[in-house]
C-alpha cells in the first residue's frame, strides 16, 4: 500500500493539486493508494494536549488504519520559507508519540518538492530526508523537484507541461519498483 501525504494545511495548495497527478498515475499502474491532505486533519493537530497520551481519536484511527499498514509514502511538499511546512513536521511529531517504529521504521518514502521558484524546494526535501532517516525510513534517492509550478500546471490543476508529465511517470515507476 502506498500513501500520498500532501505536506501542507493550506486549503487550495498547488501541492495538493499536483499530488492528485501522482495519485492518478499510481492508480493507473494498479497500485492501492491512500491520500492524506494535511488540510483535512489540521483541527486534530492543533490543540494544546497533542503531546499527551492518548492522541486525538482521529489521529489514532489514521495511524492504525492507514499509516501503520502503509509500506511506502510519497510526501508532496511545497516550499515554505526555504524549507518544509511546519504542519508536516507537526504531523510527523504527533504520530511519533505512539507506535513510532510501527509507523515509520523500515518503510520507504519518496519526496516530491513543489515550488513557485526555481529550486523545487530542494532545501525542504533535504530537511524532510533528514527527519525520515532519523525515523529509520529509507528515502528514494531521486527526490523529485518541480519548479515554477504555475508554468507546468494551469489554474484548473491540470499538468500541461509534457516534460514534467514524463518525469512524473518515470518517478512513479521508480517508486513502485523501490
Amino acid at each position: 500500500m502506498i500513501t500520498i501525504i500532501v505536506g501542507t494545511n493550506r486549503n487550495k495548495s498547488e501541492a495538493g493539486k499536483f499530488a492528485k497527478h501522482y495519485e492518478e498515475a499510481l492508480v493507473n499502474q494498479g497500485q492501492n493508494v491512500n491520500f492524506i491532505h494535511l488540510k483535512d486533519i489540521s483541527p486534530h493537530l492543533y490543540h494544546a494536549e497533542m503531546y499527551d497520551e492518548p492522541l486525538d481519536e482521529y489521529l489514532l484511527k489514521l495511524q492504525d488504519e492507514i499509516m501503520i499498514p502503509t509500506e511506502k509514502f510519497i510526501f508532496v511538499i511545497p516550499e515554505y520559507n526555504g524549507g518544509m511546512p511546519g504542519a508536516l513536521k507537526l504531523y510527523i511529531d504527533a504520530l511519533s508519540i505512539r507506535l513510532r517504529n510501527e509507523t515509520f521504521s523500515g518503510k520507504k518514502a519518496a519526496i516530491v518538492g513543489v515550488s513557485a521558484g526555481r529550486a523545487g524546494n530542494l532545501r525542504g526535501m533535504e530537511h524532510l530526508t533528514g527527519v525520515l532517516n532519523y525515523l529509520n525510513t529509507t528515502v528514494l534517492p531521486n527526490r523529485q523537484p518541480y519548479s515554477s509550478i504555475h508554468k507546468i500546471m494551469n489554474k484548473a490543476g491540470e499538468l500541461i507541461d509534457e516534460g514534467s508529465n514524463k518525469v512524473l511517470k518515470q518517478h512513479v515507476e521508480q517508486i513502485i519498483n523501490f
